[in-house]
């Protein structure tokens, strides 16, 4: 007989002193497995899209710490809504 034991998000540390109303919201997209676009020039780097903001995170390939780069306003920022649609990862 086995346990389940339900599997626990990753640990989020901010190297840049983030808001945090954005990190928990990038908790939140990392618990319920929200998709992400890998960067194509860097592995293990990801942007995920969060209700207006986007992360860019490095997550360790053991998958028990993701680290938070960066965030911006895609919203109100024209130039990332443009990369965004040029590029899959920015």
């Amino acid at each position: 007989m086995t346990i389940s034991v339900p599997k626990q998000p990753p640990l989020v540390e901010d190297l840049r002193n983030h808001s945090q109303e954005q990190v928990s919201e990038l908790r939140q997209l990392l618990a319920v497995g929200a998709p992400s676009r890998p960067d194509p020039r860097r592995p293990g780097f990801y942007e995920l899209e969060g209700l207006s903001t986007t992360y860019y995170v490095f997550k360790y390939p053991t998958g028990t710490k993701v680290l938070l780069l960066g965030a911006w306003d895609r919203v109100n920022d024209p130039v990332a809504a443009m990369v965004a649609c040029s590029c899959p990862a920015a």
